[in-house]
């Protein structure tokens, strides 16, 4: 795949959701947890999508259950979760797996085109970042202790590109 438009992914309530559809709009994608230390950064990943979110920026939340069991409850347990408790309006989709021969092929695709540390393609834990041009390429992968505010800077470059 040459860009992230080729991908759908599926909301919570079943939806699908075909990438192609922010063709043009910048995309913040992150894996989450319900019940992790880095959950707080809901918080701030909402504050962007608000601050941004006119301009062009997209966020996608995929909840994952692969790193510590820390997200084990259901689609619908962890829509309730980051609504209540983080006042989430961005789009969270299903639970995915993004490492193994399970991950989604969003996931696959994303680590491939960027690495993290050493190259180790592997998503390390939860809460890593990926952000998407409008051109639907990675810009850059963002480590889970990387809060999302300190990527607002990116992501006005990247609307403004």
């Amino acid at each position: 795949m040459s860009n992230i438009y080729s991908f759908n992914a599926q909301k919570m309530d079943g939806t699908t959701v075909p990438l192609k559809q922010f063709q043009g709009k910048v995309m913040l994608i992150v894996n989450t947890a319900s019940a992790c230390g880095f959950t707080p950064q809901f918080a701030g990943l909402e504050e962007l999508h608000q601050r941004f979110g006119k301009e062009g920026l997209v966020v996608l939340g995929f909840p994952c259950n692969q790193f510590g069991a820390q997200d084990a409850g259901s689609n619908d347990e962890i829509a309730s979760f980051c609504q209540l408790n983080y006042g989430v309006s961005f789009p969270m989709m299903v639970k995915v797996d993004v490492n193994g021969a399970h991950a989604h092929p969003l996931y696959q695709w994303l680590a491939q085109e960027a690495p993290g540390l050493l190259g180790i393609r592997a998503i390390k834990w939860n809460f890593t970042k990926f952000l998407v041009g409008k051109d639907g390429q990675v810009v850059k992968r963002y480590a889970p202790t990387d809060k999302p505010a300190s990527i607002a800077p990116d992501i006005t470059a990247a609307l403004v590109d």
